[in-house]
């Protein structure tokens, strides 16, 4: 009796761990030893769950860190992403009730009147209560994995919702700070035109001057003048782009354009020094890849549902409870159960509807794989165009700055001149326009940086370690 105990204990737990879902398999995406860009490499170890903290505050900037705050609170696109994951986590819930008996409980009361005259009835009529309570419990015996494969592949998309979260986040993150960081060089170039108007304008009264007293030509007059007012038309153009740049982060930040303002600020803020990390660490921390990763393991886990379909469902009932006409309802002679049934349902005959769906798992499954591998293909795409960018726009910067020095000594310098009277107005205007060229494209290239420093955090799927 014992060793027909262990038998059937063995066959149930051989059965229970039956699944019909193709042994998982992580997709292979190895990484290169090093980025084109930058040398480095480190042992992967998942870390698209670790939290990425306030990168943004290498910044140095108060309003940036106040924004970033916001916009985690009120941002309709996180409040969205935020809703999925909680559908998602939901659905997991509802795939895993199956895993569990179906209890239910009802009672009934009612009054009857029987025929006399029924058969076998005496030829009197009876009139009686009859009250019951009772429940049943109803389980499907999950022989092929069915159910737990659901689940498994509830759960995996949930995971998956999770990283779709963390991503969203991330970019949300990034965009408030990309925006922020092209209002910021907006602003310092604001305050170059308004002082390059000054410079400009100081130098159209002198010509006027020299005009009046017989020194200066009409022509070099309309030069100082062309020159003035394409500076202050280009004010007006900055403030127009800053306008709608100050607009773009209302919209990230959930408020209404007509109720925000950021006050202007002549300086760039400060440069901050963003490691690179590793390609390991890419594919560690990128938490899009991770969301790829875990629809691959669900649309692996629905293979097996689908195949279990090719097998009989099987459901065990049970039902107990107390019924009576008269007297104590709960004591034991009002008792009631029953065993039963174990329902067993099997498709003889689909027209390959089964055969259809397995293909269509296998077929999904693929989908999701070629997937997966574009999204590493784009990530390292993205992290080496971060990379280069930051590396040659830092020595673009160097030379740029020297171009502006150099520039704004120039138009120094034939200002001067022009004003002793050793050269004419020409040179002045050439100078004073190489100059403010010169010194707009070095501003250009500092918020260029800022941007690319931003862009190469959302690469690296935060900001690599030690940064």
């Amino acid at each position: 009796m014992g060793v027909d105990r262990r038998v059937t204990a063995l066959l149930s737990m051989v059965l229970a761990a039956c699944s019909m879902a193709p042994d998982y398999h992580p997709p292979e995406s190895a990484a290169p030893a090093a980025f084109k860009e930058v040398a480095g490499w480190t042992a992967a170890q998942p870390m698209d769950a670790a939290p990425r903290g306030a990168w943004w505050e290498a910044f140095g900037d108060p309003v940036l860190n106040d924004l970033e705050t916001r916009a985690e609170q009120a941002s309709p696109t996180l409040a969205a992403a935020l809703a999925r994951y909680d559908q998602a986590r939901a659905a997991a819930r509802v795939e895993a009730s199956d895993l569990i008996p179906t209890i239910s409980a009802g009672a009934d009361a009612s009054r009857r009147r029987v025929s006399g005259n029924r058969f076998q009835g005496n030829g009197n009529a009876v009139t009686y209560n009859d009250y019951v309570v009772g429940g049943s419990l109803d389980y499907e015996l999950d022989l092929w994995g069915r159910i737990r494969n659901s689940v498994t592949a509830a759960r995996a998309d949930a995971q998956a919702s999770e990283a779709d979260l963390a991503s969203a986040r991330l970019s949300l993150q990034a965009l408030v700070a990309d925006a922020y960081a092209r209002l910021r060089g907006l602003d310092a170039q604001a305050a170059l035109l308004r002082q390059s108007v000054e410079a400009f304008d100081r130098a159209y009264t002198l010509t006027a001057t020299r005009r009046k007293g017989g020194i200066a030509s009409g022509m070099d007059v309309n030069r100082a003048r062309t020159t003035l007012s394409n500076a202050r038309a280009q004010i007006s153009a900055v403030a127009n782009e800053r306008a709608a740049t100050e607009h773009e982060i209302a919209a990230l930040i959930g408020v209404m354009a007509s109720d925000f303002s950021i006050a202007a600020q002549d300086s760039l803020p400060q440069m901050p020094s963003i490691p690179a990390g590793t390609p390991s660490e890419l594919l560690q921390r990128r938490p899009d890849i991770a969301a790829a990763e875990r629809r691959i393991y669900a649309a692996n886990a629905r293979i097996g549902v689908a195949k279990a379909a090719y097998f009989p469902s099987l459901t065990l009932g049970l039902t107990g409870g107390w019924e009576t006409t008269r007297g104590d309802l709960i004591s034991s002679p009002n008792s009631f159960w029953g065993l039963g049934p174990l329902s067993a349902l099997v498709t003889l005959f689909d027209g390959g509807r089964r055969k259809a769906q397995v293909k269509m798992s296998r077929a999904e499954y693929d989908e999701l794989a070629a997937a997966y591998r574009e999204t590493v293909l784009g990530a390292f795409r993205q992290a080496e165009d971060a990379i280069a960018a930051n590396r040659h726009l830092a020595a673009q910067s160097v030379d740029q700055r020297d171009a502006a020095q150099a520039a704004e000594r120039t138009s120094k310098i034939a200002y001067s001149r022009y004003r002793d009277g050793a050269s004419d107005y020409l040179e002045v205007v050439t100078a004073q326009t190489d100059a403010l060229e010169a010194q707009r494209a070095f501003l250009a290239v500092e918020t260029d940086r800022m941007r690319a420093s931003i862009a190469l955090v959302k690469a690296m799927g935060g900001p690599a370690t030690g940064a």
